[in-house]
Formats: C-alpha cells, sequence, structure tokens
C-alpha cells in the first residue's frame, strides 16, 4: 500500500474492496456493538478504537486481517487455547483471509479488552 495521511477509518476502508472490506466492516461494526461507547480513531494511519484508553487496532494485509494491541499477560492466558491456531506475537492476532473470520472470538476479545480498560480507568480513581 502507498504512503498515506487516512483521517478516518471510512478513508482507511476505502482503499480496499471485496472479502477485505467485508471483513474489517465485521470487525467495524463488532466493536461498536460491543464496546458501544468506544470512539473512532486513526492511528499509526490504522483504524484504532478507543474506550477508556486504547481498546483495539486493526488493519488488512493481502493474506490476513491484524487486530493489535499490547495484550496483556492476563489476555494472553485467558485466551491462549482460542488462539493457538492463528500466527500471533506479543501485540499481534493475525486472522488469515482463507478462512473464515472468528466472529464470536473478536466480540471475546473486545468485551475482554473492554473490561481490562473499564478496570485500569476505575483503579487510576482510586
Amino acid at each position: 500500500m502507498a504512503k498515506t495521511n487516512y483521517q478516518t477509518i471510512d478513508e482507511y476502508h476505502q482503499a480496499f474492496s471485496g472479502e477485505t472490506l467485508a471483513r474489517m466492516q465485521i470487525i467495524r461494526k463488532i466493536i461498536h456493538e460491543t464496546a458501544p461507547g468506544a470512539t473512532e480513531a486513526i492511528s499509526y494511519q490504522i483504524p484504532c478504537f478507543k474506550y477508556h484508553g486504547y481498546l483495539i487496532y486493526y488493519c488488512a494485509f493481502p493474506k490476513h486481517i491484524s487486530l493489535s494491541h499490547p495484550y496483556s499477560e492476563a489476555f494472553w492466558e485467558h485466551f491462549r487455547n482460542n488462539l493457538a491456531e492463528y500466527k500471533t506475537s506479543k501485540a499481534v492476532i493475525q486472522f488469515p483471509m482463507n478462512k473464515p473470520l472468528p466472529e464470536t472470538l473478536i466480540k471475546e476479545i473486545i468485551a475482554f479488552r473492554k473490561k481490562e480498560n473499564e478496570e485500569k480507568q476505575a483503579n487510576k480513581k482510586k
């Protein structure tokens, strides 16, 4: 992808079509349904959602879509078995384009991240 200056998630999505775009729209919808108070942004030139801090990022590549965030140890422990079949790194989970998008798992990931951010926010107030 050429160097860009995306200002909105809609602008980012316009750079894609077909199955890639459809998958990103599903992820965006899941995030809004699971974390209704989340706000959209562009960070590092990719879609980002904020909810009491950074919630999740996603981006598209030719062979996968990534969900990213510097995930906690608790996150990795909780999702260890669910993510075993996916390529992961400390901050990225790759969902291959040649397999069905795991919508239920994505909902669970967003819900977990939402709870983490809520707890972090509550602890700051103490």
